[in-house]
């Protein structure tokens, strides 16, 4: 069944950056914005250009870092620590 709700277009922005990102588990976008990957499926496929969530999906197929149950011992992050700069 196909998610109903509806989000800002800065919330699909950060959730399209979140779903390329290599490092960022579906387990999170599910957590953050509620969306499983079905849903996100659907929202990645409105969204992008048919070939670039062709790209998308061939991507994820290939990841062994999408759920968090599936990743090798020792990544416990979805995000590098230089990937947000913190104002001084």
């Amino acid at each position: 069944m196909a998610s109903k709700k509806k989000f800002s277009e800065s919330d699909t922005s950060r959730i399209i950056e979140m779903a390329w990102e290599d490092r960022t588990s579906l387990d999170a976008i599910l957590r953050v914005y509620g969306l499983n990957e079905s849903n996100l499926k659907l929202l990645m496929k409105k969204e992008l250009k048919p070939r670039s969530y062709a790209l998308w999906r061939e991507r994820m197929k290939n990841s062994n870092l999408r759920h968090e149950s599936l990743r090798p011992e020792g990544i416990t992050r979805a995000f590098c620590p230089q990937q947000y700069k913190h104002k001084k």
